[in-house]
């Protein structure tokens, strides 16, 4: 039988799910690739903390270096997280002829440029299948069960965190403040969130799912990111009201112009599907010019669903490695010499409809003066909607756009603010109606 030992970085949650994955299922594993996987060794900077895991043989160290250059490992699962140490490990990993499995999305938004030609020129595998959306297999699906498919466009809910916000904003009218501190309470959000609710996060792994999709080497510079900090309950009231629901999509688009990389708030209508993802799950929507629009749903995060990805890929480097084969499938679908760089389309070019909120005075002729500035703008309207009258307080105005571009919206709303009955800085969300 042949063995594939395996060392991991890493011993926090998702380490500790890969640890008793490897552990309890090994009988099982065995039986799918041929190939005894065995956990050789724990590198973690804290190895006091193992709980109540029994690891039996397994060594557990606080030395990284066990893991990245010792002689009994063959593949280095990478769970630590962050830029540094983790992209230094890994390189030393592949050009020491270790494969590698990671769950590290930024390092791969950031450096995947840099890593795979690496791995290539090693003769190595770098799988990432636990870097976007936990247990749902939405990269093997774009390298390989799509791989006869254009892809034109993909987006999806890529956070659960921001996901879990907006349904909870929307189901107990909640501000954004009070709904994230719940989710923290709860541990579906951390003590410093800004990587989930700024954006960062799905951004991460939209350029992932764009280079493979797409062709291309990741370049994180290239996505537009928006988060939800300015999403408020009164956004959430009106939405619903006109039948849309506000969700943080990823959304990557191709055509003969260039390419779209935006990670933003967007008003769906509750019709689609995309609106029914509801709390802590993922979904990814994939348009192919054979197979159409495909959707892929599941738990984006947690111990088990991205362990669970993690031993995915060693299974499928086990399966490799027992008929000596190495890289079978590219990282980003296409062999390096046929990845392309694609021109990105400016924000300003963007089209689309947009929901706009305003916080005006209530006295005669404001409307007037805000619609002449949008009609000046070449900006026409499909609704308009105003409730409630304040002597004192401000109150809002909804409008919702026909389709127009990203640029004459910005400079509509920058002259709108300078109005004297405008109160606060004009908001605006997009909308994507025709999303599935």
């Amino acid at each position: 039988m042949q063995e594939l030992r395996v060392g991991v970085l890493g011993f926090g949650v998702v380490g500790r799910g890969v640890v008793e994955l490897l552990l309890t299922q090994g009988a099982l594993l065995q039986q799918r690739t041929g190939v005894r996987l065995r956990l050789v060794r724990i590198a973690t900077r804290t190895p006091s903390r193992n709980g109540d895991l029994a690891l039996g043989e397994v060594e557990l160290t606080d030395d990284l270096q066990r893991v990245v250059a010792a002689e009994d490992i063959d593949v280095v699962v990478e769970v630590i997280g962050g830029l540094e140490p983790a992209r230094s490990l890994l390189e030393q990993a592949l050009r020491s002829g270790k494969h590698v499995v990671t769950a590290n999305k930024a390092l791969l938004a950031m450096h995947g440029a840099d890593l795979v030609p690496l791995a290539v020129a090693n003769r190595c595998e770098l799988m990432f299948e636990a870097a976007v959306a936990g247990a749902i297999p939405i990269i093997k699906v774009l390298r390989e069960s799509l791989a006869a498919n254009r892809i034109d466009q993909l987006y999806g809910i890529l956070n659960g965190t921001c996901n879990y916000i907006l349904t909870e904003m929307r189901e107990r009218g909640s501000s954004f403040a009070d709904v994230l501190r719940d989710a923290q309470a709860k541990g579906f959000a951390e003590a410093d969130p800004s990587f989930d609710v700024d954006g960062i996060d799905a951004a991460h792994k939209l350029v992932l799912l764009a280079a493979i999709a797409f062709g291309s080497y990741p370049d994180f510079s290239q996505v537009h990111i928006e988060g939800i900090r300015h999403v408020s309950d009164v956004d959430i009231q009106w939405a619903t009201e006109m039948g849309y629901r506000i969700k943080l999509l990823g959304i990557a688009k191709q055509d003969a112009e260039g390419v779209e990389l935006r990670v933003q708030p967007t008003l769906v209508p509750v019709s689609s599907m995309v609106a029914s993802v509801e709390g802590v799950y993922n979904a990814v929507f994939v348009r192919g010019h054979a197979a159409g629009t495909t959707m892929y749903h599941g738990r984006g995060a947690g111990e088990r669903p991205t362990a669970s990805a993690v031993v995915a890929d060693l299974v499928e480097i086990a399966r490799n490695w027992r008929v000596g084969c190495v890289g079978r499938v590219a990282a980003f679908s296409c062999l390096s010499e046929n990845l392309r760089a694609f021109p990105v389309r400016a924000t300003d070019e963007w089209r689309g409809e947009y929901y706009l909120r305003l916080a005006v005075a209530d006295r005669p002729g404001v409307l007037a003066e805000v619609t002449r500035v949008l009609a000046e703008h070449q900006i026409s309207l499909d609704a308009i909607h105003q409730k409630g009258r304040s002597a004192v307080a401000a109150v809002p105005l909804i409008m919702v756009t026909h389709a127009t571009t990203e640029r004459q919206i910005r400079l509509a709303l920058r002259e709108i603010e300078g109005l004297d009955a405008v109160q606060e800085t004009p908001r605006f969300i997009r909308i994507e109606p025709s999303v599935v």
